[in-house]
């Protein structure tokens, strides 16, 4: 259900007008096109010309580097900056609910704080935001509901805060 409407056996081209927006885990960019291009292709819902400039100055705003390399293949792009670039394409839909799976995957430590910093900057300019995230401790210290699933089960569930000091997850699954 999204906005009280099954979308079930919706294509993704329906789901997408409906503001419902994913950034794959692995990125999944067009690697021979440039940065500007990647970036419009994320806009494909939007029809007005100014909307999509503000989107482009949202994405822009939030990553310079996008900016500064907009002309640039995306394939040439660090691990880090190709993540910047995969999370403003989301961002040009104007999601209505951002989905992000994995977004620390792959690239270096510094630019994970930069990414989580600016994913809880995109929550509170008030978008939502689904994050499926290895880096327990950095996800649930900026989560404001938080699930732990085990073999695809729900075995904990709780503010982020709670979740962080729960016993049972230090224990379960942090190991300490």
């Amino acid at each position: 259900m999204f906005d009280s409407r099954d979308i079930t056996d919706e294509p993704a081209h329906l789901r997408a007008t409906r503001g419902l927006t994913l950034v794959p885990e692995g990125r999944r960019l067009f690697p021979k096109l440039s940065v500007e291009k990647n970036l419009r292709l994320g806009a494909y819902t939007q029809r007005d010309p100014q909307e999509i400039e503000q989107a482009f100055g949202l994405a822009y705003g939030l990553f310079p580097v996008l900016k500064e390399r907009r002309l640039q293949m995306a394939g040439t792009l660090s691990g880090g900056e190709q993540q910047m670039l995969a999370i403003g394409r989301g961002l040009m839909a104007k999601p209505k609910l951002l989905m992000l799976d994995e977004p620390s995957w792959g690239i270096a430590p510094k630019l994970v704080t930069k990414i989580l910093d600016t994913i809880q900057a995109i929550n509170a300019a008030g978008i939502t935001l689904l994050l499926v995230e290895q880096k327990v401790q950095r996800a649930l210290a900026i989560a404001h509901r938080a699930y732990v699933m085990q073999t695809g089960r729900i075995v904990l569930e709780g503010t982020g805060k709670d979740l962080l000091g729960s016993t049972n997850l230090k224990t379960a699954y942090l190991g300490i």
